[in-house]
């Protein structure tokens, strides 16, 4: 592993355990191995680096959305594909979508490049935007359709963490809750 990725994977673990105000970046660096130094030839500042974090986190769960969308065909299929797949990678990344979550309800949020937040929300605006075309998703502002969409995300993942759920009981509940999302959006 490299000393960008040591740097990266230690900011992820300290920033999920104490926050972005109480990680310093010399706590990152030691956790890395790595001196304070060089965390700075890597990144600039704390916010670049948490921002940095963010994206590259980000683009690992698109990827892995993306993988299991392409397999399904119909709308609601590909919906549920986005979906499931996000909880599934959620549940199998606990510390990389606690971050994701972190950064949803800090200052950060506004420190994003607008034009990329775009770039990654845009496969999902366009298949709701799709099922609103053709009739399937009920006539509604397509940000507040993705908002609920996510929200269920977060949300489910938070009871499904919480309570002491087998993977099957977990699955069900995966299944069922969408199956009530989607009668609500569609």
């Amino acid at each position: 592993m490299d000393k960008r990725d040591l740097i990266i994977n230690a900011a992820l673990k300290l920033f999920v355990a104490h926050g972005f105000h109480g990680t310093a970046t010399s706590k990152i660096a030691q956790e890395a191995g790595v001196a304070n130094g060089t965390l700075f030839q890597y990144f600039k500042t704390k916010d670049e680096l948490v921002v940095s974090l963010y994206l590259h986190i980000k683009e690992e769960l698109a990827d892995y959305v993306a993988q299991y969308t392409a397999k399904q065909t119909g709308l609601k299929e590909r919906i549920k594909a986005q979906v499931l797949s996000s909880l599934y990678w959620a549940l199998e990344n606990g510390t990389k979508f606690q971050f994701i979550q972190q950064i949803h309800t800090s200052p950060y949020i506004g420190q994003l490049d607008q034009e990329v937040i775009q770039q990654q929300n845009a496969p999902h605006l366009a298949l709701i935007q799709q099922g609103i075309d053709q009739g399937i998703i009920k006539q509604l502002p397509v940000a507040l359709l993705y908002a609920l969409l996510t929200s269920h995300i977060f949300g489910l993942y938070q009871y499904l963490t919480s309570q002491p759920l087998t993977q099957t009981q977990q699955h069900t509940i995966i299944e069922t809750t969408f199956e009530l999302l989607w009668d609500m959006i569609s």
